[in-house]
């Protein structure tokens, strides 16, 4: 692992849905890796105390995270969390950005008031990423908004990806368009390092190469083979009042220790 610049963090918690546990980076059977964790294996680099806890749960709506995921953060006593909430409300009918946005802020509320750095994200255009999805802009910029100003208000460090047209690059996606895959849960983790202040992650927002053309043909095979295979069997799941996260628990509800990219010290 390349050298990192030294930090105060030695108590990590992540708390989220399933960007924060990892979906799009790994698989069910070897588990997944995740943009925290990338972001832990920085760290780890940067203080030799350092520990790390997940407690992100796939499927987990705002309230929800609110409920089961911050008093175990607070009774880890970290110093750094990290919060990613808002993506499973802002997707469903019925969404009420201010109940979101109030949630969101006492998370941050809290934290902060317990001694921990936060910090968080805005979301990008996922209209970029599916075409679907273009009419949740709106959603986007009035979510986005509410998190810069409760940020602002506490003090919270904020990854802004919104402006950064590389986040939507669709090599930073995985298949099913709703989780980054592993080149983009990377360029997440440096990113949010950056936010934090450790050196030498400022390339996270590099562009890639230009994309080959494609053609109408295969953009609406894309997007036929998209709705069928992933977009489908969510609808599936909303209509059944299912979630991907129902019987789930967190990956690492303890602190442990990270000594190198996706191993844990024994």
């Amino acid at each position: 692992m390349a050298t990192t610049q030294q930090h105060p963090y030695a108590r990590y918690v992540a708390i989220g849905d399933s960007q924060t546990e990892g979906l799009g980076d790994g698989d069910e059977e070897h588990g997944y890796r995740g943009w925290a964790d990338r972001l832990a294996e920085i760290l780890a680099a940067g203080h030799p105390d350092f520990t790390y806890a997940n407690l992100a749960v796939r499927g987990r709506r705002t309230a929800r995270i609110k409920a089961e995921q911050l008093g175990p953060a607070l009774a880890l006593k970290p110093d750094l969390v990290t919060v990613m909430a808002g993506m499973n409300d802002l997707v469903r009918p019925g969404f009420d950005v201010a109940r979101v946005a109030a949630d969101v802020e006492e998370m941050f509320t809290e934290l902060t008031a317990a001694g921990a750095r936060v910090a968080t994200v805005t979301f990008p255009d996922i209209g970029r990423v599916s075409p679907l999805a273009r009419r949740a802009l709106p959603r986007v910029l009035d979510l986005n908004a509410r998190i810069r100003a409760a940020a602002d208000r506490h003090g919270v460090v904020v990854l802004d990806t919104f402006p950064h047209r590389i986040t939507t690059d669709p090599r930073l996606w995985s298949n099913d368009r709703m989780h980054a895959s592993p080149l983009g849960h990377a360029r997440i983790a440096a990113g949010m390092a950056d936010a934090l202040g450790v050196a030498g992650q400022e390339s996270w927002m590099s562009p890639l190469p230009p994309l080959a053309p494609v053609s109408v043909l295969g953009a609406v095979t894309a997007e036929a083979r998209w709705f069928a295979g992933f977009m489908g069997p969510w609808m599936w799941r909303r209509v059944r009042g299912r979630s991907s996260g129902d019987g789930r628990e967190a990956k690492r509800p303890a602190l442990e220790a990270v000594i190198a990219a996706g191993h844990e010290r024994a």
